[in-house]
């Protein structure tokens, strides 16, 4: 079975392999940047779920394969104040989309001023941590969570839900 990921960030294209390698045998995957078509920085649920959505489909169209993943993290505002939201899509090749959302955590204000002002999350995070590639790593939630939660883990509680949905859609045919 051919597994499409709409990405190369080993955060996700690691979350989907770990979830995926539990309910399928002879999966080949497939990494590619797909595009979002929303802002670098999406700062609205609606906007990260539709940044998901573009991905998995766009990802999608670019393979053709059976499974096709769009992950896609932002922030959101929730009575003033910031959290990061992470959605994820799964596209069949009928074109069938499944969405879901992760854990939201609330950012400290230092983090959310600096969004706010127009900086992406994970170079502010960065900058904030002195170390690098953190949207590949840890991200956001793994910091502020002391790494009892990383990246990896919530996107793969994500595609648990997706891959969970699939199956409820095959279980019913």
């Amino acid at each position: 079975m051919e597994i499409a990921i709409g990405t190369t960030n080993k955060a996700k294209t690691q979350a989907v392999q770990a979830i995926v390698n539990q309910y399928f045998e002879n999966i080949t995957f497939t990494y590619v940047k797909a595009a979002s078509e929303v802002s670098e920085q999406p700062i609205t649920t609606e906007e990260t779920r539709l940044g998901a959505i573009n991905r998995a489909n766009n990802t999608a169209t670019a393979t053709g394969a059976a499974l096709s993943f769009g992950l896609e993290g932002g922030v959101t505002e929730i009575a003033g104040e910031m959290y990061v939201c992470n959605w994820g899509a799964l596209t069949l090749a009928d074109g069938t989309t499944f969405t879901a959302a992760g854990a939201q955590i609330r950012l400290p204000q230092e983090i959310a001023q600096e969004i706010r002002a127009g900086k992406e999350l994970g170079p502010v995070m960065e900058q904030y941590t002195q170390r690098l590639d953190i949207r590949q790593g840890a991200g956001a939630v793994g910091i502020f969570t002391q790494g009892l939660v990383s990246r990896q883990t919530m996107f793969e509680h994500i595609v648990s839900l997706l891959v969970g949905q699939y199956l409820f859609t095959l279980a019913r045919k």
